[in-house]
């Protein structure tokens, strides 16, 4: 279970980013994390695993605490957490089997990582999750000669094999055609239900969120101002979250302020 509590973001004397979110995810629920641009979601992920620093506030896995681990221990936690990005992250110069063994690197010594000399059992544990996701046929061949949505494919498997306790995913569908986009969230939320692993999703398309999700957290300056289930995802939770309604939980702010308007289906 992964559970946030009073989390804040501040870079330097500007408002905070994160402005005391709480926020729970367990089981194999697959949650998506809607809002605007500047909402803070991405920051949130981020802060997750640690690829920036909370200001302040608790981030535990599983009972154990991430905001304070430094050092190796902050290296091992990572290895529990994997991150689908947008961009991929790939190395286009390796073969999709060297770029989804990459996700074993924090478990395997300096010498394996530098002779790219897996343990058998991780080889084959990379052939089975890539036949999972149909990418089998693509051990060999190098990254850059695929497709966007193989692309992405090998990016899950690659977080799989971190073996992680949750899984992360920054905007996943973000460069994706429709169709492809709606294959790798049925893919995600396939593989939580089948290795009963938490996901936790940035998302822009309110459509796909309310497909493919369990639970929709809806951001807004920072701050959570809808938690609750697709079907309970109405035109006023959207307006909240995307027209010129200020939430409950917002005080003051700039009263003349121009709204962004609310998203269609792809928000």
């Amino acid at each position: 279970m992964l559970e946030i509590t009073n989390l804040v973001k501040r870079y330097g004397q500007n408002d905070p980013v994160l402005k005391g979110l709480n926020l729970k995810v367990e089981g194999s629920s697959v949650v998506s994390i809607v809002g605007a641009s500047g909402a803070g979601k991405s920051t949130l992920l981020r802060c997750i695993n640690r690829l920036v620093e909370p200001t302040s506030g608790s981030i535990k896995l599983n009972g154990h605490e991430l905001v304070s681990l430094r050092g190796s221990e902050l290296r091992h936690s990572r290895r529990r957490i994997g991150m689908v990005f947008q961009g991929f992250n790939l190395i286009d110069r390796l073969t999709v089997m060297e770029n989804v063994l990459s996700g074993r690197l924090g478990y395997v010594s300096f010498f394996q990582a530098l002779t790219r000399r897996f343990p058998q059992s991780d080889i084959d544990r990379a052939f089975s999750l890539m036949e999972r996701v149909g990418i089998a046929h693509y051990a060999d061949k190098r990254a850059d000669q695929l497709s966007g949505g193989e692309r992405q494919r090998v990016a899950v498997v690659r977080a799989l094999m971190q073996e992680p306790q949750i899984l992360l995913a920054d905007e996943p569908t973000a460069s994706l055609d429709p169709k492809t986009s709606q294959q790798i969230m049925s893919l995600l939320q396939s593989l939580a239900s089948e290795m009963s692993l938490p996901v936790l999703i940035n998302i822009h398309n309110v459509t796909q969120a309310r497909m493919y999700t369990d639970r929709i957290v809806g951001m807004r300056h920072g701050q959570m101002i809808f938690d609750g289930e697709p079907k309970e995802f109405n035109q006023d939770a959207l307006d909240a979250i995307y027209g010129g309604i200020e939430s409950p939980e917002e005080d003051g702010g700039d009263s003349g302020q121009q709204a962004s308007p609310a998203p269609e289906a792809t928000a």
